[in-house]
């Protein structure tokens, strides 16, 4: 009987703290992470910015995504207002005679999304209200403020598309079989292919399990 690493230990490495599985480590009702998703580092909620909760957003983040040290998820709480002549907060301090913006005067983006088998570089900064696809790989020091497509690699400052990883059939096999929901057992006999750099056999495979 294969042993399968539990998705809901914090650290899954022995002796290596610094390595954590980040669904077990959450509190915050509104930040919501697949199994398997680990982070090279500790306190991931440290990580999450400016997320308050009367605004209500969400960071929905999928299973199975590589977050790398320093990776920060930057909300909408940190957005002033932009539709007047100062986006100086006056309101926060509670000696200026301002009443806080309302929703609808601020820039809200909606909730921060993030696919499954996303692998975030090192020091990397997500924006509010960012949609990052399945398989999409963001480079290092990278500072994401526009949606990111699916099995695309974007670097940057702000951050571009560098590349398409795969062609379309592949990417759309991949879209369409969606291994991270597969039982654990079936992902742990997909490995060989999950990992394989022949790209002709991968199609092949998947073909054969999508008919």
């Amino acid at each position: 009987m294969p042993k399968y690493p539990n998705p809901n230990v914090v650290h899954p490495i022995p002796n290596v703290e610094s390595m954590t599985f980040v669904k077990p480590t959450i509190k915050n009702p509104n930040i919501i992470v697949g199994d398997f998703t680990y982070f090279a580092d500790t306190d991931f909620e440290k990580h999450v910015t400016h997320h308050y909760d009367f605004i209500g957003d969400k960071l929905i983040i999928g299973k199975f995504c590589q977050i790398a040290a320093g990776v920060e998820f930057v909300m909408n709480g940190a957005n002033h207002q932009m539709n007047a002549a100062s986006t100086y907060p006056f309101y926060i301090f509670g000696t200026w005679e301002q009443n806080a913006p309302t929703q609808n005067d601020l820039p809200l983006k909606g909730d921060t999304v993030i696919g499954n088998d996303v692998w975030i570089g090192q020091n990397a900064t997500i924006l509010p209200g960012v949609h990052i696809g399945d398989g999409a790989i963001i480079g290092a020091n990278s500072v994401v403020g526009s949606n990111v497509a699916p099995y695309t690699i974007v670097a940057g400052n702000p951050a571009k598309l560098i590349r398409k990883r795969f062609d379309d059939e592949l990417t759309a096999q991949l879209l369409k079989f969606k291994w991270w929901d597969r039982s654990i057992d079936e992902i742990n006999s997909l490995i060989p292919i999950l990992t394989s750099g022949d790209l002709k056999k991968v199609k092949a495979e998947l073909k054969a399990r999508l008919v």
